[in-house]
């Protein structure tokens, strides 16, 4: 795809950004939201939200470290199909072991993890809040009361090491946080085609 930036010519290529951060950070409205930016630049989108995907995986989900192994291989290979075929994508999905989002960076040319850093606090009060379509709902007091495992509480949510892309939901509102990934996407994945 070309893109006029300027006086330039921008050759974009298939990509894949994995939105990941504990639950409740902001990850769903964001990559709604950068979506939106892109697709006004012209830059088609695709997102493969974990929750909505999911269901079709494990409709009777257990939660257990062998499933989420299954499932999110299942999503890194999914947006590796998808940005064979030329279609760009963003993951929405907390992916709580760096192995999960590694699988996708060694298999997608084009890969950038986006880190969405807010405090355990601030999440648990969003996530009791939200309308999510597709999230399940109260995971942070099953949490406590039926010790269901939730990243960051009772199981363990490894942060990225090096994201390509990092943004804090305490001092960013969803639209300017949306707007930065937005502009990094642009600059990580095009390349000069002309002058």
């Amino acid at each position: 795809m070309l893109l006029t930036m300027g006086s330039s010519l921008l050759l974009i290529m298939a990509w894949v950004m994995w939105l990941t951060g504990l639950p409740g950070c902001g990850k769903t409205t964001i990559a709604k939201k950068v979506r939106s930016q892109l697709q006004e630049k012209g830059i088609a989108v695709k997102i493969l939200q974990l929750d909505e995907i999911r269901r079709a995986i494990t409709p009777v989900p257990r939660y257990t470290e062998e499933e989420r192994d299954i499932v999110y291989a299942s999503l890194a290979y999914m947006g590796y199909l998808l940005a064979e075929a030329g279609v760009n994508v963003i993951i929405d999905a907390t992916a709580n072991r760096r192995r999960y989002r590694d699988l996708a960076r060694r298999l997608v040319p084009n890969f950038a993890e986006v880190f969405i850093r807010a405090p355990l606090s601030v999440c648990m009060e969003r996530e009791a809040e939200r309308a999510a379509e597709f999230s399940p709902k109260g995971i942070y007091k099953k949490a406590g009361a039926e010790k269901a495992p939730v990243p960051g509480v009772n199981v363990a949510y490894e942060e990225p090491l090096a994201p390509e892309i990092e943004v804090d939901t305490t001092t960013m509102n969803p639209e300017e946080a949306a707007g930065y990934i937005a502009e990094r996407a642009l600059e990580l994945f095009s390349a000069h085609a002309g002058r």
